[in-house]
């Protein structure tokens, strides 16, 4: 089950379960879609991998399943990952 994590990693901008902005890798970082295109390049910082749109939990669904509440932020701040 998708945690539906409440904002972007990079900006903190609120990305609702709704939200068409919402960006994901593989492991569920969760990005948006201006943070993605524009300071990321398409890379997850935290894995390497690449973006997909989130998918939109239907709002009957988020009565039995919420989305988190949970924010993440990386306090190191955001970009193109580094590679070693």
């Amino acid at each position: 089950m998708l945690d539906l994590r409440p904002n972007c990693e990079c900006c903190d901008k609120d990305l609702p379960p709704e939200s068409t902005e919402a960006m994901i890798c593989t492991y569920e970082c969760t990005f948006c879609r201006d943070c993605v295109e524009d300071v990321l390049k398409g890379v997850c910082p935290n894995c390497g991998g690449n973006f997909a749109p989130r998918p939109i939990r239907p709002a009957a669904s988020l009565a039995k399943d919420p989305a988190s509440t949970v924010r993440v932020l990386k306090a190191e701040g955001c970009g193109p990952r580094q590679l070693a």
